[in-house]
């Protein structure tokens, strides 16, 4: 091959690149420059009056990129006709929202029409993953906004009552591991869950119709005294009990110990691959030796965070986080 063809074909690739676009740390850098700082101020301040606002902000994260991938679908209150995708029922107790429009309200009046809302949200879970004192990481950037979003999109969401192998078989169908399904599922190490998703494991467990056998006896009785049989279904208690608001490793210890409060967490140690998995970051010489929970975890919301994106020419930018243009 002649050097000049080789130089077209390495240009045409270049530029077939930035016609696409692909995402990349600092994609505001020049056209938006105090993008990232005007969302991590926005959270940081919704947080100090509402430290439930992190957590939310994280899951967020997760049920937009589960769906139709990262492009800011769950964000859409309203359709000309039919439902948008936030109000299915595997949805519920979905928040947060206000924070993404603030972020997005501020970025227009900076910069108008250049930040999407997808980023918002990307970025917006980094920032609450540091106020939770967990690590903080470069989120790439440069995400568009989707024009679609339907009410049955989300039902093939990953659910509290379903099998390990149901779960590996979601994560994988949006390209991620085992692995990334028990790091990602340790999100749970910041935030709350309602009655109604312990109902059935506290009262009704099946087959037995008992209680489920896997809830440490000592962590039965307090689960519910918390949760009564017949009380309100809307009281919540923490997901990762002792350490609610730190993001850390002790929802994995959690999980071994019997200690996890939904199915979809406890039932990860009960399948060979995944057990393997938490094990590996709870040993008596993992601190020394690794495999390390915290970059390990960033890996993971990083390649999350890439799920089906929109760059280059596809989707929009929001002029409104709420609503298409």
């Amino acid at each position: 091959m002649s050097l000049p063809i080789a130089l077209f074909i390495v240009l045409f690739s270049s530029l077939q690149l930035l016609i696409e676009g692909q995402l990349q740390v600092g994609f505001y850098s020049n056209s938006c420059p105090n993008a990232e700082s005007i969302v991590s101020s926005v959270v940081r301040q919704a947080a100090s009056s509402d430290p439930t606002i992190p957590p939310a902000l994280l899951r967020l994260h997760f049920h937009d990129c589960m769906v139709q991938g990262c492009d800011g679908s769950i964000l859409i209150q309203k359709l000309s006709s039919g439902s948008p995708e936030k109000d299915n029922q595997n949805h519920a107790g979905l928040r947060g929202f206000q924070v993404i429009d603030a972020a997005k309200s501020q970025l227009e009046a900076q910069c108008p029409g250049v930040v999407s809302c997808a980023d918002i949200v990307a970025l917006a879970a980094r920032d609450s993953i540091v106020l939770a004192q967990g690590p903080s990481y470069d989120v790439p950037t440069g995400r568009r906004d989707g024009r679609v979003s339907s009410l049955s999109d989300a039902n093939g969401m990953p659910a509290v009552d379903e099998s390990v192998a149901a779960l590996k078989a979601k994560f994988a169908a949006k390209g991620l591991t085992a692995k990334d399904l028990v790091l990602l599922t340790a999100a749970h190490t910041i935030g709350t869950t309602a009655c109604f998703f312990l109902e059935n494991r506290l009262y009704s467990f099946s087959p037995s119709g008992g209680s489920d056998p896997s809830i440490n006896p000592e962590f039965l009785p307090e689960l519910q005294s918390r949760c009564p049989q017949g009380g309100n279904v809307n009281i919540r208690l923490p997901l990762d009990r002792g350490s609610e608001n730190m993001f850390d490793k002790q929802i994995l210890r959690n999980i071994q110990s019997g200690f996890a409060a939904i199915r979809s967490d406890a039932i990860l140690y009960t399948d060979s691959s995944t057990k393997e998995i938490i094990d590996s970051y709870t040993g008596f010489l993992n601190e020394i030796f690794g495999p390390y929970f915290e970059s390990d975890f960033v890996e993971s919301i990083v390649k999350m965070g890439k799920i089906g994106v929109k760059t280059g020419r596809s989707g929009e930018i929001r002029k409104v986080c709420s609503s298409f243009n």
